[in-house]
């Protein structure tokens, strides 16, 4: 057996990158309009010549379209609106692999050639792909070789290989066979091109109460425009997603959506969602952090496809507590120096019970009066809460001041544990006169 660099070959590959043709550029870089070549600005300023005007401009278009002219003078001249684009209307097969991104589907025509005067046999064609991590096989013909090839005949196929890595890629194709003398053979032909990302994604994320805000950044980093078909967001488990659009509420339900366009070069588009946490306390993990990830898909301006899913998005961590303080009701008159019942809810978020219970409104750092307090017994006593369970009661209030106050210090204590919890948050209220 002798290889590829033992002496000449029999055959060889050709490889042609299958994608869709791109447009053919007209070459004139400046074409004229024939009215500019004998129209000056100043014709209306004289009615006679004005009148001419149609007459002059049918006998130059006239002229300068008879193909009889072997001077070539129209070449320069714009015949239809549609010229000035510079597009022929003629589109050109790509030449070369060309850009090649991240999501795209590299789709190859190979073929095998026999430049020899006598034909080759039992040829085990082999097609791969090996990049930077792993090597992957696209077409093997060892368990049905090709019977032969003729002199100056040629054996076809096509490989197809979904792009997932950046970076350096080979097409790696061999042939194993038998020259015309019987002597077989091994040839090993190598074809090189780079993966680029066609597009980067920068995401934020915003807590607001207890909703999560994730906005998303698409920008476009190729030399075409790309079209998104679909920019969805998956949200993770025990979490549900909506995304949010400034023209929500003028649009009407339709089947078809059109795509949103990206311009080449980096055009960017925003993408915001809103996300809801539906678990319950069983479920919740302490300290998961995982959002979800967003689906991309797109295509070129000839229809080429693209399709690019993120890796995990990040939130923030969740942090499991013992108990939760919820408010489940204020009163929706508040009056001045009134008595008012605040309706609370204790839960517990833990697989054993805890308590007894203390509810007090804890002393802020300020010199400050605090402008609701409690009115009458100064602590609420609660029983203990079994597992996963919670309590409803009420914490009886008095407000001294008019206006907008402020609800401070809401305090828990187990009294068995001789644990402290994090206080409320603030809740403001509106206090009236009689």
């Amino acid at each position: 057996m002798s290889s590829g660099q033992g002496g000449p070959h029999s055959l060889a590959f050709r490889v042609m990158r299958l994608c869709k043709p791109s447009f053919q550029v007209d070459p004139i870089p400046l074409l004229l309009d024939p009215s500019d070549l004998i129209v000056g600005e100043d014709i209306f300023d004289d009615p006679i010549a004005a009148a001419q005007l149609p007459r002059l401009l049918h006998h130059s278009q006239v002229s300068s379209s008879d193909s009889s002219d072997l001077s070539y003078r129209s070449r320069f001249l714009l015949h239809h609106p549609s010229d000035s684009i510079g597009l022929s209307g003629l589109l050109v097969l790509p030449q070369a692999f060309g850009a090649i991104y991240l999501g795209e589907t590299f789709c190859s025509y190979i073929s095998i050639n026999n430049s020899s005067n006598f034909d080759v046999r039992d040829i085990i064609i082999k097609a791969e792909m090996q990049t930077e991590r792993q090597r992957l096989l696209l077409l093997d013909t060892s368990k049905s070789p090709v019977e032969s090839i003729r002199a100056g005949g040629r054996y076809d196929f096509i490989v197809e290989h979904d792009v997932k890595e950046l970076g350096a890629h080979t097409l790696v194709c061999t042939a194993l066979y038998y020259d015309g003398d019987g002597e077989r053979k091994y040839l090993p032909q190598f074809f090189k091109f780079i993966v680029a990302n066609p597009l980067s994604v920068r995401t934020k994320v915003r807590v607001v109460k207890e909703i999560t805000f994730l906005e998303a950044c698409i920008e476009n980093h190729t030399k075409s425009n790309l079209f998104m078909d679909q920019v969805e967001f998956e949200p993770a488990q025990h979490w549900s997603a909506k995304i949010l659009k400034a023209d929500e509420h003028h649009s009407d339900k339709k089947t078809f959506k059109s795509p949103i366009l990206i311009k080449s070069g980096g055009g960017i588009h925003n993408y915001l969602y809103q996300l809801k946490s539906h678990g319950s306390a069983q479920t919740k993990v302490e300290g998961s952090n995982i959002l979800g990830k967003l689906q991309i898909t797109w295509r070129t301006n000839l229809g080429e496809p693209g399709r690019l899913q993120t890796q995990q998005i990040m939130g923030t961590p969740i942090i499991q507590k013992d108990i939760e303080l919820h408010v489940v009701e204020v009163p929706s008159a508040i009056k001045l120096e009134r008595p008012f019942s605040l309706h609370l809810k204790l839960a517990n978020e833990t697989d054993k019970e805890l308590g007894p219970f203390e509810v007090w409104l804890s002393q802020d750092d300020s010199r400050e009066e605090k402008k609701v307090v409690i009115n009458g017994l100064q602590t609420v006593v609660l029983p203990r809460v079994e597992a996963f369970g919670s309590t409803d009661f009420h914490l009886n209030l008095i407000s001294t001041q008019l206006g907008v106050q402020r609800i401070t210090g809401i305090t828990v204590f187990n009294t068995r544990e001789k644990q402290t919890y994090d206080p409320l948050p603030d809740l403001e209220i509106f206090v009236d006169l009689d």
